[in-house]
């Protein structure tokens, strides 16, 4: 199956998202993988077998969050420059969300931007970080401040990489999964409450619903200026928490879970979602063992890391909540003292 990316905005800008086995890919160039160790022990010779190029090489960086930094970009970099990549060379991004991010990020810096495509091997890339072509790296003020906007050529999502994928970033990926359903489609979130995401065909089924709400709003918004920052729902709250603890303790899709339940906490208190709603999100993150409470040390200073979001403009926090399940609003006019009373609900003492 196929899903377009037909920016309306920009000129000459389109690909397509196949949501099926691998194909067999040529390149008449040089072509240049980037992976991590955990996904190539499992899966490159998968890759390799399918790729015809003129020149083939493969570097691996380290796995992890942690290493999602400017310092790894450059060593990506590096291997560009090794090899002689031209401008019509190609970088295939092989892995999962911070490969893809630093993969794009990296052929839209060497020599001011070459080709690359998306190969996701988990869930939370085949459904969010792969498609519509944010690229970046964290730093030490917080996630993703350093990058740019850079689609891809194309983006293969292929489901058979997930049988090795394990549960807790399978759990990961279902986070952003419910994250498109409550902001977008009640009845889709209805499905996945439903759902047995052990069968393959409604796995397939899952994926493409949520590909294709993503390239909805990608398709009408490519640069985050308006409708795209709906898709921020939960990582307003989930950047700090990560920021808070390295990069270390919560996969992305945990922390966004956590902060989707904050977020929901705070639209409950402003009357835009039920209690009984915010505890179907709950309860539907529970199911797949996702993380859904954390003990804020200091309120004040969570708060104030509220203001190294992206969203935020002029010393004004923007924040997206649910309107009911299926809708959303972005707000940037909420008293402080809201916030922060939401915020010790969750303190370490609470």
């Amino acid at each position: 199956m196929i899903v377009d990316i037909e920016l309306i905005n920009t000129d000459n800008i389109s690909y397509k998202i196949t949501i099926d086995s691998l194909p067999k890919l040529s390149f008449d160039t040089k072509v240049v993988v980037v992976t991590n160790p955990t996904v190539a022990g499992f899966h490159l010779d998968t890759l390799l077998s399918k790729i015809v190029a003129k020149e083939l090489h493969v570097v691996t960086i380290p796995d992890g969050e942690e290493y999602k930094t400017l310092a790894t970009v450059e060593n990506i970099l590096g291997e560009c420059f090794e090899h002689k990549l031209d401008r019509k060379s190609l970088l295939i991004a092989f892995g999962g969300g911070v490969i893809g991010d630093m993969t794009g990020f990296a052929a839209s810096l060497y020599q001011r931007g070459i080709d690359f495509i998306q190969i996701p091997t988990t869930l939370l890339s085949q459904v969010d970080a792969s498609v519509g072509g944010k690229t970046g790296v964290n730093n030490k003020y917080g996630k993703n401040l350093i990058g740019a906007f850079y689609q891809p050529k194309a983006v293969y999502i292929d489901p058979a990489f997930l049988k090795t994928l394990p549960p807790r970033e399978f759990a990961a990926g279902v986070a952003e999964i419910v994250k498109m359903a409550v902001m977008f489609d009640k009845e889709y979130f209805e499905q996945i409450e439903a759902a047995d995401l052990t069968d393959e065909t409604v796995l397939k089924q899952i994926i493409r619903r949520s590909v294709e709400l993503k390239a909805e709003v990608v398709n009408q918004d490519e640069k985050e200026a308006g409708i795209r920052a709906v898709l921020n729902y939960g990582h307003t709250f989930a950047h700090v928490i990560e920021n808070e603890t390295q990069y270390r303790t919560y996969l992305h899709g945990e922390a966004v879970a956590i902060g989707m339940v904050m977020a929901n906490e705070l639209a409950v208190r402003l009357g835009l979602m039920s209690a009984e709603e915010a505890a179907r999100v709950r309860t539907l993150l529970e199911k797949f063992d996702l993380p859904t409470g954390y003990g804020i040390s200091d309120v004040e200073d969570f708060y104030q890391h509220f203001f190294l979001d992206k969203k935020s403009a002029a010393s004004k926090i923007k924040f997206i909540l649910p309107h009911g399940i299926g809708g959303h609003q972005m707000r940037s006019d909420i008293d402080a003292s809201i916030v922060k009373s939401v915020l010790m609900q969750f303190g370490v003492d609470s």
